[in-house]
Parts: C-alpha cells; structure tokens; sequence
C-alpha cells in the first residue's frame, strides 16, 4: 500500500510540476515586462523634465517670470504630445491643483499615487525616488500606468509661491492665462504634481 501510495504521490508530483513552471514562467515574463515598461516610461519622463527645464530656463533668463507662464501653458504641452507620439505612450503632467484642468487634471488612480507621493515625502523619503509602475486591468483592457513626482523648486516659486510673494507681472499674466489658476501658494520642496506615463496594452 505504501508503495502504491508513494507511486500515485510521484505521479502528482510530474503532473503538477509543467504547471508550477508554467506559472513561474508567467510571473518572471510578467516582471520583466514591467521592468522593461518602466524603464521605456522613466526615460520618457525624464525626457520631459529635461526638456522643460531647459525651456523654463533660457525664458527666466531671457524675460523674467511672466514669460515663463506661457511655456508652461503652451510649450510643455507641445513637448509631452512629441514625446508621446514618439513613444507610443501618453505623457502628460497632473496635479491635484491643476492650473489648466483640461489638460492637467489628475484622473482617480493618479489623485491616489499623489497623495501617496505627499505620505512618502512627509516620512522623509527621497523626492527623487517618488515614482510608481502598475499594470492594471482597466474597462479598455490590460494597461501600463507609471507617475514620477515633480518638486517644486528655486524656479518655480516667481510662479507656484505664495500669492503675496509674486511681482504683479506674474499676477497679470496667470490672471489672463489662468482664470481660475490653482497652482499658487506651494512652498518649496512641496510636490506639485507628476509626470503620468499610460500606455495601452492591448494588441491591435
């Protein structure tokens, strides 16, 4: 009987190991793929931080930070909707106070990793190492979902600072470019929104 036993044990055993593989197979290509989504959505960011950055820059130093309005509202815009069509991904930046709501409302599942950003910060975590990557089952299908965490910083305040601290060049310029402006009265190191990556992963 034991022996018996021992031979329908074994023959369990072979039966469930293709399957245990299988599922290991699924879970290692499963990681690697979002390794590889992430890395594809963290380059697409940074591409977007940089090239914003150095537009901001050369308008600061050229004109002041009246000018520098009118890049976020109409040349950072141009430069996520390039970076996305070249990337196949949506890039877009989101806010939980979204100075343009058309384009920079953060829908549910970003308005919860922003919150989420302020909890780590608060804990003391690395601003730079605010990011998150998900695939998740949404109505449309299997999606790929990534956010970094943009700072405020020495740059941003002639805007984004307190309402009190800001020339009345800046004043002007959001009253006409933002009439229902959200984005003032940040203090730096306060997280201003993200850089939000989605992309489709549905076949054809």
């Amino acid at each position: 009987m034991e022996t018996a036993m021992a031979r329908i044990n074994s023959t369990g055993f072979w039966l469930l190991l293709p399957v245990t593989l299988l599922f290991l197979m699924q879970g290692a290509t499963a990681a690697e793929d979002l390794r590889k989504l992430t890395d594809d959505a963290r380059t697409a960011a940074k591409r977007l931080i940089e090239q914003t950055r150095t537009e901001l820059t050369r308008e600061l130093e050229r004109s002041g930070p009246a000018r520098a309005v009118t890049v976020c509202k109409f040349s950072v815009p141009e430069l996520a909707s390039s970076i996305s069509r070249q990337t196949g991904m949506r890039v877009t930046r989101v806010s939980l106070r979204p100075r343009n709501r058309a384009l920079g409302e953060a829908d549910p599942w970003e308005q919860r990793i922003l919150l989420d950003f302020e909890k780590r910060l608060a804990k003391g975590e690395n601003p730079e190492t605010l990011e998150i990557s998900e695939i998740m089952d949404e109505p449309v299908g299997k999606t790929f979902r990534y956010m970094k965490a943009l700072i405020i910083g020495k740059p941003c305040m002639g805007c984004h600072g307190s309402t009190s601290d800001l020339s009345e060049g800046v004043k002007i310029q959001l009253a006409n470019e933002y009439p229902f402006d959200r984005g003032t009265d940040y203090q730096l190191g306060q997280i201003r929104g993200a850089i939000s990556v989605k992309r489709s992963l549905q076949g054809p």
